[in-house]
């Protein structure tokens, strides 16, 4: 799971470049929640890019770079009013 979360839906991730169903369920809903988690957050080298924009993001990658029905399932929680703890 963790190995295969910077793996892309169209291929173009790493390491393996595997694609769609290719990878674990799991590490797709992963790699959704890796980068809201790192958009929306503050890091040493920038500040926080906020959650319109890590969803933004999601959607605009969905069913191209990232899991259409992850995409959609991680907008409806965000929508329904989840938070990521600061």
């Amino acid at each position: 799971m963790v190995l295969q979360h910077h793996e892309r839906c169209d291929g173009s991730g790493y390491p393996r470049a595997l694609k769609a169903d290719g990878i674990l369920l799991e590490a797709r809903i992963l790699a959704i929640a890796d980068v809201v988690e790192a958009m929306s957050s503050h890091r040493p080298y920038r500040a926080a890019l906020g959650m319109d924009m890590a969803l933004a993001e999601i959607s605009e990658g969905a069913g191209v770079r990232y899991d259409a029905d992850v995409a959609a399932a991680c907008a409806a929680v965000m929508a329904a009013g989840f938070e990521l703890a600061p």
